[in-house]
């Protein structure tokens, strides 16, 4: 019997294509923010693009190209049960249909259901880098074929993951969801891969990306733009039910030996270690949202922001030195740079927060300056005018230049301020649309932080290494909807 899946997911995966063409006929409106154009350059990086290891460094490779730039790749590698194929999605010039494409899954899923499983090579790329890069180059000399083979995955479209867990999610808590997605069976993710699209056997889905090509944004735009696409019509084709004569999925077989099954061994336990050590709370927020902090005129972003200041410093009884995204998509080529959430305003609001002889309306003033000083932030970041960024240049080109490490970022204090990826609140908002994200603490004693605002709540997704006896993911998300509340309660004085 074909899972529910099956009956779903060629429909989504037929709007990710054509997501590809909008991008390949250059017709994908450009993001604005109050009329301002943004840098679309991120977008080239979605499709056809992986990230390849090596001994001392990774690179980088895109294939994509414009019509007008010339020929693309146009197939896509499907991951299921340690096996590998690709199909190629256009036929004679044009997309394959969503029947067409639910020939060809069913076809994979048929063969690996009724076989036995593959080798799992995709867990190498689960693998810490050094090691992954050895591991590629020893497959390679195994046979010249497996880099022909790596090479059709590395310049496939995207990686469709077909797992079979079933992952309970309400809309309320999407803890299960979320953690499968992020850290679900490493045979069926190309770690490497700018796209992974993940289905799982009770019709949800989710997706994986490397950070490195590009930020949350590109993801979220695809995630909504199939998601709406979906609710148009209902999640039904609705043009011809007729399949072409279409040639069959190709498997992609590796050569392999006992040393190469031995280091998949390894990195499927490697994985498997780390992802049972990570605790992950995603739950949403239900008593208000965007709507009701704007028509207090809070910002929503700031609001959860130091919401979590206020969460981590009654949990922690102390500051917690905080890495939020700003994006700097106004400039040419331009990616994020880093807001410093945990500012001395914040500090006093919090510590005011937790003394009883403090007024409310002390409370209040403090909390409208931390606000105040957030919010300028934010915008100061936006416009260029942040200097993490520059200051990671400057490290940098000490680095490449074989220069002594400049005083500045030996200091503790620039550790202890989150320098040098030290942030113990990693965070980031992920929109205001229907997509939320998930990532991994910045640090073993921190904690990651990814959220969406809507009109009617705030869902946040909150994760922690177990291994760390003085973090707690749950614990830190119950307190940052408590301090919601709190907030509210303090605009609602009198005399405001």
């Amino acid at each position: 019997m074909l899972p529910t899946w099956m009956f779903v997911y060629h429909i989504s995966l037929w709007y990710n294509l054509n997501f590809w063409q909008l991008l390949r006929k250059e017709k994908l409106p450009v993001d604005k923010v109050e009329n301002i154009p943004l840098d679309m350059n991120q977008f080239r990086m979605l499709f056809s693009t992986c990230k390849v290891p090596g001994i001392t460094r990774d690179s980088v490779v895109s294939y994509f190209r414009t019509e007008s730039e010339g020929s693309s790749p146009s197939h896509i590698a499907v991951l299921c049960r340690g096996r590998v194929f690709v199909f190629d999605v256009l036929h004679e010039g044009s997309l394959i249909t969503p029947p067409e494409i639910l020939r060809q899954l069913t076809y994979i899923y048929k063969k690996c259901h009724n076989e036995p499983d593959g080798p799992g090579i995709a867990a190498l790329t689960s693998e810490e880098r050094t090691r992954w890069a050895k591991a590629r180059e020893y497959l390679i000399s195994l046979d010249p074929e497996n880099l022909t083979l790596l090479e059709k995955i590395q310049n496939s479209l995207l990686v469709y993951s077909i797992e079979d867990g079933s992952p309970h999610v309400t809309p309320e808590d999407y803890s299960q969801l979320s953690a499968m997605t992020l850290t679900g069976d490493p045979t069926v993710r190309w770690g490497d891969k700018s796209y992974n699209l993940i289905s799982f056997s009770n019709g949800v889905f989710g997706c994986n990306c490397d950070h490195a090509p590009y930020d949350a944004m590109v993801m979220v735009k695809i995630s909504y733009y199939v998601d709406e696409k979906i609710f148009e019509n209902e999640g039904r084709w609705k043009g011809s039910e007729k399949v072409r004569d279409i040639p069959l999925p190709k498997e992609l077989v590796f050569t392999v030996d006992e040393k190469i099954l031995n280091d998949v061994n390894q990195a499927k336990a490697q994985f498997l270690k780390q992802a049972s050590d990570l605790q992950i709370a995603v739950y949403s927020f239900t008593s208000f949202g965007k709507k009701l902090t704007k028509k207090k005129r809070l910002h929503p972003d700031t609001f959860i922001q130091l919401a979590l200041q206020l969460a981590y410093y009654r949990l922690h009884g102390r500051p917690g030195c905080c890495y939020e995204t700003a994006m700097t998509r106004y400039f040419y080529h331009g990616r994020t740079e880093t807001v410093r959430s945990c500012t001395i305003e914040a500090v006093r609001w919090c510590q005011s927060m937790q003394d009883p002889s403090t007024s409310l309306f002390e409370q209040q003033q403090k909390m409208l300056q931390a606000f105040a000083k957030h919010n300028k932030m934010m915008k100061d970041c936006s416009t260029g005018k942040g200097f993490d960024r520059h200051l990671l240049g400057l490290s940098l080109i000490a680095k490449e230049e074989g220069l002594p490490v400049p005083e500045l970022f030996r200091d503790p204090l620039f550790s202890r301020s989150g320098g040098g990826g030290n942030f113990v609140l990693s965070t980031s908002l992920i929109g205001y649309l229907r997509v939320q994200g998930m990532v991994v603490p910045m640090v073993h004693n921190g904690y990651g932080f990814f959220y969406h605002i809507r009109e009617d709540r705030f869902v946040v997704a909150c994760s922690a290494w177990k291994s760390c006896p003085e973090t707690d993911a749950k614990k830190l998300v119950q307190l940052t909807f408590h301090a919601f509340h709190d907030m509210m309660q303090l605009m609602n004085i009198p005399n405001l």
